[in-house]
């Protein structure tokens, strides 16, 4: 059982890893008022197909392994960014070219922005 967002988010992004994520950032919002969460993680795969593929293994790995089912996903149709809650912390899985024309990052640059290194 996972016990806080901090645990939920390493939890994530094991998962994210597995499935050979890109360029995974987390933007810690907990001290901004009126934020939309806690945190966001940000990452890429590099095709439509492997967004799907991060963001399926993502939902299939935090419930088989924690027995935690988001709240709610959204995005499988274009699979160009896909959004899946898990409440305090939401993740967002883009293709590159997206997620740099939305670039969320810098509309939170007030956030705590830590990038994680890849795996290879």
């Amino acid at each position: 059982m996972i016990k806080s967002d901090n645990e939920l988010t390493k939890q994530i992004i094991e998962a994210l890893q597995e499935r050979k994520s890109r360029n995974i950032t987390i933007v810690d919002m907990s001290h901004i008022e009126g934020a939309a969460s806690s945190q966001f993680i940000i990452a890429e795969g590099n095709s439509t197909t492997h967004v799907d593929s991060i963001a399926d293994c993502v939902r299939d790995f935090m419930l088989e392994k924690y027995s935690i089912k988001p709240y709610n996903y959204d995005g499988y149709k274009a699979s160009e960014w896909i959004v899946i809650d898990y409440g305090a912390v939401l993740v967002h899985i883009f293709v590159p070219e997206v997620r740099r024309r939305y670039n969320l990052e810098e509309l939170w640059s007030d956030a705590v922005i830590t990038e994680i290194p890849d795996v290879l």
